[in-house]
């Protein structure tokens, strides 16, 4: 039995099978659950589909008391949040857009009402409300999801990871779990070091996917090519590209080809998203074409195929999205359309996300102008974002301002998130005689109170969540009619109604401050542009390079003595085009040798130093040079041994 402070109510395994219904855990799950159960702090590092929320939620549901969910992504919280209450565990999560009473409810139900876990985003953990209550909570767990965003050399950094640590002498002996799917080992290291883990410890599954056969198809004709793909791979698949207008035009084309098809991003409404995914789920539509707001936090094992239209801006972006085919371990595969034009793109929209610091203190300034916010104010508070109309409104362009907006979050300003769904609430205001008064006077309102205190149930104590949608077709009217009735109650202060709302939120994490006082870390801001530049280039290394590609993804994470997989577009090439003579191996074997004795070089560099047609040879004697460790492979750099 592990020792622990906290009562130990059930061993990892009967909690496996009591909530998820599995007999077994998948590898090193067990080896991680032990670790947090031991109360040591851990580092876990589970590709996509590795199910890392079972690493946290299992030991959370072994000891008694709450486990604390760090997360960035309100889609997944609410996600996890609906799947936990589906398994009967009380969980809540707390996001910007949400009303300070709800807020203080929920607070109040993590200390006294048996909740199991509590989700919140880094910026509402280091809000007063928050910090008054946490010591307060009977604290099991630190779980830090997505966890590469504390690092600035990562990929998706965000400030506010870097307070998580500030909560732990508040939950002094609250082990930290920290789990990413993407981290380099410079970043591992990193996670460490700033969420003050007393010592290293890692556990780390390989990257390797060997069910998955990674292709890169070079063409100027992308739909042409999309169409025979999904023509010739038969199941379920995704189609990444990259803009809302895209996923509708390739979705129209999959349609009119005979292909099942619909097509999915962030700036749809909630039901409308909903109703796409449950239906790609259940196999009722085959193909979804999205932009990257899809697939986080959905376990759809059966993907047999995932399409990139264009070239995402980095490998960990890739390997995530791409590693949602073939979770059921059978034969999946992962293409890459590419072209020149890509790499064209890739490199205008790198300098565009990296705008002049004086743009970005611009469009802060405006920001005050368009919510008509005092300096000082806004603390605290989230608001609708509508971007095309603020870049209207202040004659901006829409992609300067978007790339100035994300400039500020990284600095720590302000939040910008995508359209998050809350329900419509409403509480009533008046005692129960008042009420009735009130409907004697106006009979056309009674109804619509008599629906309401008929399917809801505690109005009269606290807020409760309705459903328009489903009251308009009992009442027989119109959404629009319906929320006419309760906006006129909220004007007579019979009820405190809150519309429903999924638009996009603007947050200011400090309150609206003046332009002029707005600071940027200008060595953080060269440090992530310097870095974003190197995940760029070796992203068009994949594309471009005539060497294995998994083997190429494996080594970017860190596993330097992978193998090539046997089973990628190159090495299926590479097995057509086997013949090395010995005289060939001897030819090559010494222009390698003179080359990497005068310097170390990367393998574009080495391969540069060959003519094209040269290169699927080369890399046949370079394979056998590192077999015979002659060559070695230090750091990207490939070096000769004497």
């Amino acid at each position: 039995m592990v020792k622990s402070n906290y009562l130990y109510l059930k061993e990892p395994l009967e909690i496996l099978k009591q909530y998820w219904g599995f007999s077994s855990f998948r590898p090193l799950q067990e080896d991680i659950i032990q670790s947090t159960l031991a109360g040591k702090d851990t580092l876990a590092l589970l590709p996509t589909g590795g199910g890392k929320s079972i690493c946290f939620q299992v030991p959370a549901l072994c000891k008694e008391g709450i486990c604390i969910v760090v997360s960035p992504l309100i889609a997944l919280m609410k996600d996890q949040v609906e799947n936990l209450n589906k398994r009967q565990i009380p969980a809540v999560a707390i996001y910007s857009g949400m009303h300070y009473s709800d807020i203080d409810r929920l607070l109040d139900n993590c200390i006294y009402g048996g909740i199991k876990f509590l989700y919140l985003s880094p910026e509402r953990l280091h809000t007063d409300i928050v910090q008054e209550r946490l010591p307060r909570m009977p604290v099991n767990l630190i779980a830090v999801d997505e966890a590469h965003c504390i690092s600035q050399w990562g990929y998706d950094f965000r400030p506010a990871y870097l307070k998580i640590a500030e909560i732990r002498p508040l939950l002094s002996r609250v082990p930290v779990l920290a789990l990413t799917a993407t981290a380099t080992p410079q970043v591992a290291v990193d996670i460490q070091e700033k969420l003050e883990f007393k010592k290293t410890n890692i556990f780390q599954k390989s990257f390797q996917r060997s069910n998955l056969n990674y292709v890169v198809r070079p063409t100027e004709a992308k739909p042409e090519q999309l169409v025979n793909i999904l023509k010739k791979v038969p199941g379920s698949g995704i189609v990444y590209v990259r803009n809302r207008r895209l996923t509708k035009e390739i979705t129209q084309l999959l349609r009119q080809k005979g292909i099942s098809a619909d097509y999915y991003h962030a700036g749809l409404k909630m039901e409308e998203r909903s109703a796409k995914q449950e239906a790609w789920i259940n196999d009722k539509t085959r193909i979804i074409v999205s932009t990257n707001a899809f697939g986080m936090g959905i376990d759809k094992p059966n993907v047999r195929v995932v399409v990139h239209l264009e070239l995402p801006d980095s490998l960990e972006a890739y390997y995530q999205e791409a590693g949602r085919a073939g979770r059921d371990n059978k034969k999946a595969y992962a293409v890459l359309l590419f072209n020149q034009s890509d790499k064209i793109k890739l490199k205008k929209q790198y300098e565009l996300s990296y705008p002049e610091l004086k743009e970005a203190r611009r469009v802060y300034r405006a920001l005050g102008s368009y919510y008509q916010i005092a300096v000082g104010a806004g603390h605290g508070e989230s608001f609708d974002f509508d971007l095309i109309d603020f870049a209207k409104t202040f004659q901006f362009d829409t992609i300067q301002a978007f790339n100035c907006l994300r400039l500020l979050e990284k600095e720590g300003w302000l939040i910008m998130n995508d359209g998050v769904y809350n329900p419509a609430s409403l509480k009533m205001l008046v005692n129960q005689d008042q009420l009735y008064d009130f409907a004697l006077k106006n009979p056309k309102l009674d109804k619509v109170l008599k629906i309401i205190l008929r399917s809801y149930q505690g109005a009269f104590n606290h807020y409760i969540n309705i459903r328009e949608s489903s009251l308009a077709k009992f009442l027989r009217v119109s959404r629009a009619e319906l929320q006419q009735s309760l906006s006129l109650l909220h004007k007579e202060n019979i009820i405190d109604y809150r519309p429903q709302k999924e638009k996009p939120q603007l947050f200011f994490i400090n309150g609206r401050m003046d332009a002029s006082t707005v600071a940027f870390d200008h060595k953080g801001y060269n440090l992530r542009k310097k870095q974003q530049g190197i995940r760029i280039e070796k992203a068009i290394d994949y594309a471009e390079l005539r060497f294995c590609r998994a083997k190429q993804l494996v080594q970017y994470f860190g596993e330097k003595d992978a193998k090539n997989c046997g089973t990628c577009d190159v090495c299926l090439a590479n097995k057509k085009d086997s013949s090395l003579s010995s005289s060939d191996l001897n030819r090559y074997q010494n222009k390698i040798e003179l080359v990497l004795k005068r310097e170390k070089l990367t393998l574009e560099e080495l391969l540069s130093s060959f003519s094209s047609k040269q290169q699927a040879k080369v890399l046949k004697t370079l394979e056998y040079l590192m077999e015979e460790n002659i060559v070695e492979q230090n750091d990207d750099l490939f070096v000769w041994k004497d």
